[in-house]
């Protein structure tokens, strides 16, 4: 009994010998952790302000200062995990770190690839918060630029997420591009029309038009003789936004249509004219084995027959 109490007491006495060692290895990792939090915070802030001088973007200075407080967290916690376990030398630990986030890579690759996505489209801003862009099947306004996801708010009110990676690789249209955008509306007159009095009343109502800019000027251009009208193109500029866009079209169409109305120019329908004949009097199409003959009667005279 004494032995086995001999044998117990030796081994609390080596295991607080062990801690007695390794505590100024933990105090010194705790307080390098307490050190990591501060400079963590301090360089967020700093990464901020140097973020909000050097780039235009919300989403960009955020990126930045998220990248700056994970990365001086990771290389805290590496110095802890060194200062804490003495035997554990800084190189062993990051090629652990790399064989880690290689098969991390391969579980998670769609998510490392949409996140790359994201930092280079954040980083080159082939478009910005607001604008107004053409994804695929999807249209409306960026609401915002995640790490993961690009959010479209579409013209019905609706939400899209579409992943970065898409958005990286596809055609990308942004309407909102340049300080104009310009419209093409499609005009007919009919045949009876004087063109060149069409092209000057389609110039001088369209530049009356409110939202219709003066500079690029307005175009008027004939494009082809159509079926029951002769095509015309009206081409205009106005600001790039959506609604303004769709609102001064349906001014220049409400007003292209009063002014031809008083000068009595008609926008015609399509027009089909369809012919009715007597096949019995026009027997062209009949087979070739069907002619007129002629037949005597016993009087001496003929009848005309068709068989």
């Amino acid at each position: 009994m004494d032995k086995m109490l001999n044998t117990i007491i030796n081994s609390l006495r080596e295991l607080l010998g062990s801690v007695v060692k390794i505590l100024p290895a933990i105090l010194a990792a705790l307080i390098m952790i307490m050190i990591t939090r501060y400079v963590a915070q301090f360089l967020r802030n700093l990464s901020e302000q140097v973020a909000k001088r050097a780039f235009d973007s919300q989403s960009l200075q955020s990126l930045v200062a998220k990248v700056t407080y994970v990365t001086t967290w990771i290389v805290g916690v590496l110095l802890a995990c060194v200062l804490a376990f003495p035997g554990l030398r800084l190189g062993d630990l990051i090629a652990a770190l790399g064989l880690s986030s290689v098969a991390v890579g391969f579980a998670f690759q769609d998510i490392f690839k949409n996140f790359l996505s994201g930092i280079l489209i954040l980083i080159q801003q082939p478009f910005r918060i607001n604008d107004q862009i053409i994804v695929g099947d999807y249209e409306g306004i960026v609401e915002r630029i995640d790490i993961r996801t690009t959010k479209i708010r579409t013209y019905n009110g609706e939400r899209v997420l579409v992943p970065n990676s898409e958005v990286f690789t596809s055609a990308v249209q942004v309407r909102t591009a340049y300080e104009n955008r310009r419209t093409d509306l499609a005009v007919g007159v009919d045949y009876n029309t004087s063109l060149p009095k069409a092209k000057k009343i389609l110039h001088h109502v369209i530049s009356e038009v409110e939202g219709v800019l003066n500079y690029p000027e307005p175009e008027i251009d004939l494009v082809a003789f159509g079926d029951s009208s002769i095509d015309l193109i009206v081409r205009y500029w106005t600001t790039p936004r959506q609604p303004t866009v769709r609102q001064v079209q349906t001014r220049a169409i409400i007003a292209i249509k009063q002014a031809f109305d008083e000068a009595d120019i008609s926008i015609p329908y399509p027009i089909r004219t369809v012919y009715h004949y007597d096949q019995q009097e026009f027997n062209d199409d009949l087979p070739s084995q069907v002619n007129e003959s002629k037949e005597y009667t016993n009087n001496g005279r003929y009848r005309e027959f068709v068989r």
